[in-house]
């Protein structure tokens, strides 16, 4: 996350286009706008086109605007987003959802900064800054001629892919507990954070909806108790996960693929001290991992806890 806010921020002062990819929930509008609110156009503009949303008809005329008669229900001009962010920027979200026959005319808004509305034949520039986000993989798109390949290129001049809260556990209190504050000034209240187990179990569960869901879960904590310091009686989150495996090369802490790699080897051995020599510690080295990390004694573990201890 550090690599990519530092990306974030060297960016932020340019005019270059910015895709934001990465699953729902992570955080790509807050960064979309974190970026507008470094760039030269803070004061300007930021202005969101959510792409899913409307029929291609309607999302053009969303996009660029349309002049009266243009269609069945115009009955008035209308500027659309393109101009209500002059000056500013253009947050293009789920982009990869876009259809082909309007892909083309984004296109020329990039390159050349130039658009027509709908029923009208006069170009129009804009001084708008592009960023888009999606959650598919816009390459497959573009090979499967879903998404058109030079639109690619132009969205994609630097790209920033936000990992899942899932390979990022040793963030996920930082996020709670500034959630919190935000949630807390909404309800004229003062939070001080988690109990150690509250903490535990934020952290140990997968969030399958990322920075989405855990504000639900937050928000439904801190309104629902009358504590300051919010415990894990207070949360609703599943006592189990089936949250991936570390891999090395993912965005975990050193400490998470030792104490993975440790437990895989400990399942498969027969005993504490065969563990110990495929990891190559001693059993009392072993021991000691194992209770820092808290992990629950196997039987055999607790049989030779007394034999580890004096080695």
């Amino acid at each position: 996350m550090k690599r990519i806010l530092e990306t974030a921020w060297r960016v932020a002062p340019t005019t270059a286009s910015v895709l934001l990819l990465g699953e729902n929930g992570t955080g790509k509008t807050i960064l979309a706008e974190a970026i507008h609110q470094r760039s030269n156009r803070a004061k300007e503009p930021f202005v969101t086109v959510n792409c899913p949303c409307l029929k291609r008809e309607l999302l053009e005329s969303e996009l660029f605007g349309h002049v009266r008669g243009s269609f069945t229900g115009a009955i008035s001009d209308a500027m659309g987003k393109v101009a209500a962010a002059e000056g500013g920027t253009l947050f293009l979200d789920e982009v990869g959802d876009l259809p082909l026959d309007i892909q083309p005319k984004l296109l020329r808004l990039l390159q050349d900064r130039v658009y027509e509305r709908v029923g009208e034949s006069r170009s129009r520039q804009a001084n708008v800054r592009i960023i888009a986000a999606t959650n598919r993989n816009l390459a497959a798109e573009v090979k499967a001629g879903r998404f058109r390949e030079d639109l690619y290129y132009r969205l994609n001049v630097i790209s920033l892919e936000l990992p899942p809260l899932r390979e990022r556990p040793e963030d996920i209190l930082d996020a709670a507990n500034h959630l919190l504050r935000s949630i807390g000034d909404d309800l004229h209240r003062e939070f001080r954070g988690f109990t150690p187990l509250a903490g535990e179990a934020l952290q140990s569960y997968d969030w399958p909806g990322n920075l989405r869901e855990l504000r639900n879960v937050v928000e439904r904590a801190a309104i629902l108790s009358d504590r300051d310091i919010l415990d894990l009686a207070d949360f609703e989150i599943p006592t189990s996960t089936h949250a991936a495996t570390p891999q090395v090369g993912s965005y975990v802490s050193l400490a998470k693929i030792e104490e993975e790699h440790i437990r895989q080897v400990i399942e498969r051995t027969t005993t504490l001290e065969h563990a110990a020599r495929i990891l190559g510690i001693d059993k009392s080295t072993l021991y000691r991992k194992r209770k820092r990390q808290h992990s629950p004694l196997s039987d055999f573990e607790f049989a030779n806890e007394t034999a580890a201890c004096a080695g």
